[in-house]
């Protein structure tokens, strides 16, 4: 397993269900004595109760992506304003990615590239 985190939800646009995915950072590895699916809930337990995780944060996920989940259109702006209504939080960059180019990267490297740092370098073009 690569250390993505996803949920499908009907939050976007008139009910458009968006995948929301929390990247794991270049080089993921599970932590020690964590099945695979419960790292994000012992993470999530840990962070909720002040309690220690099983690994620091920034060792397991660097950003969260939000984007059609069934390659439906949808405008930049507003997918933003979907994130800002599910989150409360701005979104770091806003933009049209191709998500082909980026998985076929990763796969490549054998999980050693950053998804988030690939993502940012083609909004910032």
């Amino acid at each position: 397993m690569n250390g993505s985190q996803v949920w499908l939800r009907e939050d976007g646009p008139g009910g458009m269900t968006l995948e929301w995915r929390l990247h794991p950072v270049a080089g993921y590895r599970r932590p020690p004595g964590t099945g695979t699916y419960d790292v994000f809930s012992r993470a999530a337990l840990a962070f909720g109760t002040g309690a220690e995780p099983a690994a620091p944060l920034d060792q397991l996920w660097e950003g969260l992506e939000a984007f059609s989940a069934y390659d439906e259109e949808i405008e930049p702006a507003p997918l933003a304003a979907a994130a800002v209504a599910a989150l409360g939080l701005e979104p770091d960059r806003v933009g049209l990615v191709d998500h082909t180019v980026i998985g076929d990267a990763w796969e490549r490297s054998g999980g050693r590239t950053s998804i988030v740092g690939a993502l940012l370098a083609q909004l910032d073009h």
